[in-house]
This record gives structure tokens, C-alpha cells and sequence, in this order.
């Protein structure tokens, strides 16, 4: 091995030897595609870099060679369509492994990727054309998403190239006949030649209210992934990766590329149309995973299921992020493993800012302790540090100047958007949390979610966590509702289990349960029983949606 993470790690040890705090080091040139992927392809060229399959039984491994010979055909490729340097390109390419062969080709001819989800619609592909002014589009032949490419083109201001993978179509270039027919790739020179605080990433954040924001990242930002691999998912150099995710999200380059490779680690990618619990489990045995990373809903899903049927003896650690941990899942996960879940918090803006590593005490339900990579901060609402306790914003110092790798750059054209969450020397999550005695930070819930009733301020979170030890209760949504008194109360918004069946005898029951886990004044006075939540196309509940319902019947 290479241990090219070293080259940016710097490490501090105690007296016993024991990880006390890391850093990163960010050099003058970098270039993720060219000193990570290249650099192993020449020492280790039949490292495995990935084990990929699908559910129709088809199977690939690629080394670091593949991925090397394979970004700069698809470079080659990209730059005889006229795609240079600071173009944007969409790809939509699901969990496809040419997705990896085009980012990668991205990075190297220092064109802008933007991966994006296949659930998008006509109108949020004009919206992602025109705001970002894209250039180029690389997309999967699966479904009808080509066809909604096509519709967006015709209402788009400029011209589109439009690439097609695993398929024909009238109008379209042809992924794998374009790789197959490129020439040599020439590596750009001079004024060609991306450099470090070129953009790489831009994604459009999926937020629970108005339009998506364009958030942009540097070539700096691979780096900032390595202590989410190495401390976090703990991964093995020899041993196979899995974060459940799709390429058209950010937590993809989180657990499918940067870090595990800078680790130099092979990633699992099992490319799946829609999740079914025991069909995971079967792959997660048969193809020998060693670590794992899920948000709450697949591992929900997941302790549903009889584990003993399963051997994941190979499993060595699993990691949980997305949405805050319920303590129960956490608890009901490790009975059946003997693993403990460690959760970890970020945002598209940034890498892992809050985190529970691998050697770190598991406090099932926090977050963690803040990275050393970042300098984390509660604050309230007049911007001074709350004790400990109290919950207060998470907030990032960058006060310093110092570049630190992983921050985002800033949201793409909209400088008054950025100035209004990075400001005096701090940049503003949105989101609120408190800190205990230990240092262990706990989740309350999004600034616009908690909920004031009666002079109390109570987060959503809590009281989903309790709902969520119900053996009744599969999802929930708390937010607040008007009230004329009160001036808001705690309003639930219930997904029942199988084999339960909505009642007024339930729905007291419920609220009797919250009333007996929690403070009482907590519990949701009101109980509606719905047979799914509203979500954003990245999963996320829009608690917002929830909210106006509850306005409109005032």
C-alpha cells in the first residue's frame, strides 16, 4: 500500500497512544482523479477499487487500473465534445458504475460535475439547466428520465450535449461507443489545468423549503473525506465498503469514492432499483461486506427482519447518518449483531463536522463529539455560546481564514444567500443542538422546527424518539400546530406498522406512551394516523408540508 492518506493526515497522540486529536494538510496542487487514482493504478494496478452488481445477477470488479484507463478514455471522450475546463455536467447515472468513470473524467479535464437524482422531473431539470448554465448531460437509458431530459432541453436557454448511457436514442451520443472510439487522453496543460479552488462539485440541496441551493465545492474536498473513512467507517484497505446511497446524492461521494479510496479501499456498489430489506441482508452475507453505512430508515427496515437468518460475521463496523438515531434502533440493531451503531453528522456544505469514532464511547442517540477538523460552536439566537445543555445552533469558526478542506465555497451566483449563513466568522448549519458534560453533542432539530408552546421550546426530535420505541409506530413526523391558547402545540404525524390498525384507543395510547417516556408537556395533543409523510426526492420529511396542513385547517 501506497498509505497516500498520510501525505495528508497529521495525527496527535497521548501519553498511552491513543488518538487525541488530526488535522489535514492541504498541498499546493491537488487533483483527486491524478494523485489518488493514478498514483494507485501505477504502484497497485490490480488493487481492487470495486466490486459492483446488480440485481440481475450481472457482476464486475475493477481494479484501480480499470478506473484509471477508464476516466481517461471517458476524458478523452468529454473533451472531443468540447467539455473543458469549468463546464457544468449533470449526471444522472443512478448507481451505475459509469458514474465513477465520468467524475472521474470530470476531475481531470477540471469540468464541474453535478450528479443528480433520476427522480427529478421536467421542471426541476429546467430549474438545474438554467441556474447552473450546464453544458452537458450524462444519463442512464433506465426508465424515463432521458425522455425528461429530452422535454427540459427544448425548454432550455442554450445548447446541450446530450450522452447516453447503456443505450441508443435519436439525438444522443453513446456513452460506451464514445470510450470505445476515444483517442489517447492528453492530460491538460497551462491555463487547462484545474486548480485548487477551481469548483469540482456542485450540488442542488434538496431543502425542505423553496428552490434547491447550488452548493460548490473545491478540488480541496476530496481531502476533507479522509477522517470520514478512516475514523468513521473504519474501513478495511483489504475489505469491501457499502454506504447505501445513490450517485445523485452527496452522501455518495462521502462512502463511494473520495475517502475509501484515499484509503485505498474497495467500495460495494449493489445497483438497485428500490430497497427490500432482505434482499441487503442476503448481498450484505454473500459477497462478505466488512463495513456498512445507512441512514435510520434502511436499518428501521432492517432489524425488521429475523437477523439470525443472516451470517454477517464479516461485518466488522456500521456506521448510521442522514437523520438523528433513534435509540431503540440502535439498541435493537446491536442485540442482533453485537455492533454498535456510530453516528456521525454533516451537511452537502461541509464533510463530517460531528462524529462518533470508531474509539470513541457510543452513547446511543448522540451524534458524537465535534471533528477535529472543524471548530464547532453552539450558539443562540443573539450568536453567543450557550452552556452546556442549552440547546444552541451548530455553528462552524472560520474566523481564522485558514482553508478548511471539506467547507464549501460558498452558493453558486447568490452571494447574499451565502453572506446570510457565513458570517461573522461563523458559518450557521440551521441546525440546533445541545452539548453534555462529556462533550457529546445531542440533535434537537432544524431553528425553523422547534416547536414554542406555553413558553416551552421543544425539538422535534425527542419526541419522534420516544413515538419511535412504539412498537406501533414505523415513521413520524413531530411538528407544531396553531393554537389559540398554547400558541403552537406538538402535533404527530404517525405511519403505523404492519398489523396495526388506526384507532382513537391507539391514538391515546400513543399519546399516554409519550406522556410516561418524556416530560408530559411534550406529548403531541395531536395524533393524526397517515399512510405515508411527505419527503423531499432526496428522503428527507417535509415537516413544512406538514405544518401549512395544519395552518390551512385554522
Amino acid at each position: 500500500m501506497l498509505n497516500l492518506h498520510k501525505e495528508y493526515l497529521i495525527e496527535n497522540y497521548d501519553s498511552e497512544g491513543n488518538i487525541q486529536s488530526y488535522s489535514l494538510r492541504v498541498p499546493d496542487q491537488f487533483n483527486f482523479a491524478y494523485d489518488v487514482i493514478d498514483r494507485i493504478a501505477a504502484s497497485e494496478p490490480n488493487r481492487r477499487a470495486m466490486f459492483w452488481c446488480n440485481e440481475e445477477g450481472e457482476e464486475h470488479t475493477f481494479s484501480f487500473l480499470d478506473m484509471k484507463q477508464k476516466s481517461d478514455a471517458c476524458a478523452s471522450f468529454f473533451q472531443q465534445q468540447g467539455i473543458r475546463r469549468g463546464d457544468k455536467v449533470v449526471l444522472i447515472l443512478k448507481r451505475h458504475y459509469q458514474f465513477w468513470f465520468a467524475i472521474l473524467a470530470l476531475h481531470k479535464i477540471g469540468a464541474v460535475a453535478i450528479p443528480a437524482t433520476n427522480q427529478l422531473q421536467v421542471k426541476d431539470l429546467v430549474y438545474r439547466f438554467n441556474a447552473a448554465e450546464v453544458s452537458a448531460v450524462v444519463c442512464t437509458a433506465d426508465g424515463d428520465i432521458s425522455d425528461m431530459v429530452d422535454q427540459a432541453a427544448t425548454l432550455y436557454e442554450h445548447d446541450l450535449t446530450k450522452i447516453l448511457v447503456k443505450g441508443e436514442r435519436d439525438g444522443w451520443l453513446s456513452f460506451e461507443r464514445g470510450l470505445a472510439e476515444a483517442p489517447a487522453f492528453a492530460r491538460p496543460v497551462g491555463a487547462d489545468m484545474p486548480g485548487n479552488e477551481d469548483m469540482m462539485l456542485l450540488y442542488f440541496t434538496s431543502g425542505t423549503t423553496g428552490m434547491p441551493k447550488m452548493v460548490t465545492h473545491d478540488f480541496y474536498y476530496a481531502i476533507g473525506h479522509i477522517p470520514t473513512a478512516k475514523y468513521w467507517h473504519k474501513v478495511d484497505p483489504d475489505g469491501l465498503h457499502l454506504t447505501v446511497s445513490e450517485t445523485g446524492w452527496a452522501k455518495s461521494v462521502w462512502g463511494k469514492l473520495y475517502g475509501q479510496w484515499l484509503m485505498e479501499a474497495g467500495i460495494y456498489v449493489f445497483d438497485m432499483e428500490r430497497f427490500v430489506p432482505s434482499v441487503l441482508l442476503d448481498k450484505l452475507q454473500k459477497d462478505k461486506i466488512t463495513t456498512f453505512c445507512a441512514p435510520p430508515t434502511i436499518y428501521r427496515f432492517l432489524i425488521k427482519e429475523d437477523l439470525s437468518k443472516y451470517d454477517l460475521s464479516c461485518l466488522q463496523h456500521c456506521t448510521i447518518a442522514g437523520e438523528a438515531l433513534n435509540t431503540e434502533v440502535y439498541e435493537q440493531f446491536k442485540k442482533a449483531t453485537g455492533l454498535e451503531l456510530k453516528e456521525g453528522y454533516g451537511q452537502t456544505e461541509m464533510t463530517l463536522a460531528v462524529v462518533t469514532n470508531y474509539w470513541m464511547k457510543t452513547k446511543p442517540g448522540s451524534m458524537g463529539m465535534p471533528s477535529s477538523v472543524y471548530n464547532i460552536t453552539l450558539l443562540d439566537d443573539a450568536g453567543q455560546p450557550v452552556e452546556p445543555g442549552q440547546s444552541g445552533e451548530i455553528c462552524v469558526s472560520t474566523g481564522s481564514g485558514d482553508k478548511l478542506p471539506g467547507m464549501f465555497s460558498g452558493y453558486h451566483k447568490d452571494p447574499v444567500l451565502t453572506t446570510s449563513v457565513w458570517h461573522d466568522g461563523y458559518y450557521h448549519t440551521g441546525d440546533l443542538a445541545w452539548q453534555d458534560e462529556d462533550g457529546y453533542l445531542w440533535f434537537v432539530g432544524r431553528t425553523d422546527d422547534i416547536i414554542k408552546s406555553s413558553g416551552y421550546r421543544i425539538g422535534p426530535f425527542e419526541v419522534e424518539s420516544v413515538l419511535m420505541e412504539h412498537a406501533a409506530v414505523m415513521e413520524c413526523a413531530i411538528t407544531g400546530a396553531p393554537d389559540p391558547v398554547r400558541g403552537q402545540v406538538v402535533k404527530a404525524t404517525v405511519v403505523l406498522a404492519k398489523g396495526y390498525e388506526a384507532s382513537d384507543e391507539l391514538r391515546k395510547e400513543l399519546q399516554d406512551y409519550v406522556k410516561t417516556h418524556t416530560a408530559p408537556y411534550k406529548y403531541p395533543r395531536i395524533l393524526d394516523f397517515v399512510t405515508e409523510l411527505p419527503k423531499t426526492i432526496s428522503g428527507k420529511i417535509r415537516r413544512v408540508e406538514i405544518r401549512q396542513g395544519s395552518e390551512d385547517k385554522e
